[in-house]
C-alpha cells in the first residue's frame, strides 16, 4: 500500500485571521444549516473539498464557480447539493442539503482553511452513509493530494459503486501519483478523474456543470452539453464507455 504525499502545508498569508473559524462556530453554523436548508430536488450530489491550509486558493475558486452545479440542471430537474470538507487534524464535516447556489456559497464563506492531512476515506464513507439513507447520484471531490493508504480508499469506492454513487475526482495540479490514485477511485464507481489548473479557473466551473448535468440527466444530458462546452467533452472522454 502506497501513500501519495503533498509538500508540507504552509499557512496562507492572504487568509484573514478572522476567517479561520473555530470548531464551536462551525458547529453552530452547520447546525443552523441542517435545520433550515431544504431537502427537495430530484438529484442529490455531494460536493467535497480538501480544506487544508495549502488549498486556500482552490477553496476560493470553488466558492466562486459552484453556482455552475445548479445552472447546469436548471432545464433538467432539481438538484440538492451537500457541502463536505476536511481540514485540521481530524475535522471532517458536512452541511445540510441545499438547493440554491447562494446558500452553498454562504456555507463556503463561513468556513476557513486549516492545516492538516487528507481524510478522503472519511469523505467516501460519509457519501456512502448518505446514499444508504436516500439515493445520491454523484460525489465530486476537489483536491490535490492523497496522504492515506490507497487500498482502503478503493474498498470505500467499491462500496459507493454498489450504492450507485458515481465519484468524480477533480485534481488540482499534475502530480502523477495523485492522478493514479484519483483515477482508480473514480474508475471503480464508473465516474471520472480530471485535472484542472487554477490559472484557468473557468475550467473547474465547466467541469462542475458537466458533472451536474450527467448526475441529473445521464449521458444524453452530458452529450447535449458537450455540443457547446469543453468541460462536458472532457468528462465524456474520461468516463468509461
Amino acid at each position: 500500500m502506497s501513500l501519495v504525499r503533498r509538500p508540507a502545508a504552509t499557512p496562507n498569508p492572504a487568509e484573514p485571521p478572522g476567517r479561520r473559524s473555530s470548531s464551536s462556530e462551525i458547529d453552530a453554523f452547520l447546525g443552523a444549516a441542517r435545520a433550515l436548508s431544504p431537502t427537495g430536488g430530484s438529484t442529490r450530489l455531494v460536493f467535497a473539498l480538501d480544506a487544508t491550509a495549502s488549498r486556500a486558493p482552490t477553496w476560493a475558486v470553488a466558492r466562486e464557480v459552484q453556482a455552475g452545479l445548479f445552472e447546469a440542471v436548471s432545464g433538467i430537474g432539481g438538484l440538492s447539493v451537500q457541502l463536505a470538507y476536511f481540514r485540521g487534524q481530524a475535522e471532517c464535516r458536512a452541511s445540510g442539503w441545499v438547493t440554491e447556489p447562494a446558500r452553498l456559497r454562504d456555507l463556503m464563506l463561513g468556513i476557513g482553511v486549516q492545516g492538516g492531512a487528507t481524510q478522503i476515506g472519511r469523505i467516501l464513507a460519509h457519501a456512502a452513509n448518505e446514499a444508504r439513507r436516500s439515493p445520491v447520484r454523484a460525489l465530486v471531490f476537489v483536491g490535490d493530494a492523497v496522504e492515506e493508504p490507497l487500498d482502503p480508499l478503493l474498498g470505500a469506492a467499491g462500496e459507493l459503486a454498489l450504492l450507485g454513487v458515481r465519484t468524480f475526482m477533480l485534481q488540482e495540479g499534475r502530480d502523477p501519483r495523485v492522478a493514479q490514485a484519483f483515477r482508480e477511485i473514480a474508475h471503480l464507481t464508473g465516474g471520472a478523474s480530471l485535472a484542472f489548473d487554477l490559472r484557468a479557473a473557468a475550467m473547474l466551473g465547466d467541469l462542475l456543470r458537466a458533472i451536474a448535468a450527467f448526475a441529473a440527466g445521464g449521458l444524453p444530458a452530458l452529450r447535449d452539453l458537450g455540443t457547446r462546452q469543453e468541460g462536458a467533452r472532457r468528462l465524456l472522454a474520461a468516463m468509461p464507455t
